[in-house]
């Protein structure tokens, strides 16, 4: 189709990421552009994907699924279910556009992360960005996580009881966390860090988000205890997890230690 006709069909779709199709056709997401642009550097930004296989986990839209390709990587998979089905998010028909339009080669897999077996596959990085607060249970999907990450997982998360230095997180029962009712949890990044070491993840590195602060934060966490071959060095901001005294930097008004 011409860039009239694309960006007639993209205009018909409810978008999540800002994203240019081609030059000058672009979907109008709640997400800009410019904020997007912060997140990769922080999400994918320190990390070498050149040919690594990568799953995204509630990839929604594709933008990340797309950059990752972008980036040289190689097998490339974009799972989600909840918004790919959803009558109003349409989902999957966004991401089948935008994968048409930019001619890149990501695969597709209509699933649910809770519904996963550890034989599911085992990559090189996973991205598991904007899903956490969603899950109703959320330790079986760690134990998953785990199973399927070879090299790298990166996670993102909204945060809250941000003041306790102790493992926590506040339970939203209705529609308390941005007026949606699948949002469930707020959890702190003690509680984060916690799950992942328990889950079998041997290093954990943090980050504020670049532009909502602590109130989201990024983990990229490593099976191994010396990250290597995905992440050729660690960046200087980034927070070690496992150093002594590095969860209690988290806490807000620096109360004891988690």
């Amino acid at each position: 189709m011409d860039d009239a006709t694309l960006q007639a069909a993209a205009d018909r779709l409810t978008w999540f990421h800002s994203m240019e199709l081609r030059p000058g056709v672009v979907t109008k997401g709640a997400k800009s552009r410019e904020l997007l642009a912060s997140e990769t550097d922080a999400v994918l930004g320190p990390l070498d994907l050149a040919g690594r296989s990568l799953l995204d986990i509630g990839a929604w839209n594709g933008f990340w699924s797309f950059e990752a390709k972008r980036r040289g990587a190689g097998r490339v998979v974009a799972l989600d279910d909840y918004t790919w089905r959803h009558p109003d998010f349409r989902g999957r028909e966004t991401f089948d556009l935008a994968r048409g339009a930019l001619g890149l080669e990501v695969e597709a897999v209509e699933a649910d992360v809770t519904a996963l077996a550890p034989d599911f596959g085992r990559f090189d990085a996973v991205l598991f960005l904007g899903v956490f607060y969603h899950l109703e249970d959320p330790l079986p999907v760690f134990r998953t996580l785990r199973a399927l990450t070879g090299r790298a997982l990166v996670l993102e998360t909204h945060q809250a009881m941000l003041d306790c230095p102790q493992p926590a997180m506040v339970y939203y029962p209705g529609k308390e966390l941005a007026g949606d009712e699948t949002n469930w949890w707020g959890p702190n990044p003690a509680l984060v860090y916690r799950l992942l070491v328990r889950a079998g993840f041997a290093r954990v590195f943090y980050q504020d988000h670049p532009a909502y602060g602590r109130a989201r934060g990024i983990f990229h966490a490593f099976p191994e205890a010396a990250p290597g071959g995905v992440l050729p060095a660690v960046p200087p901001h980034w927070t070690d997890l496992n150093a002594p005294g590095a969860l209690a930097s988290l806490v807000v008004g620096g109360r004891g230690t988690a």
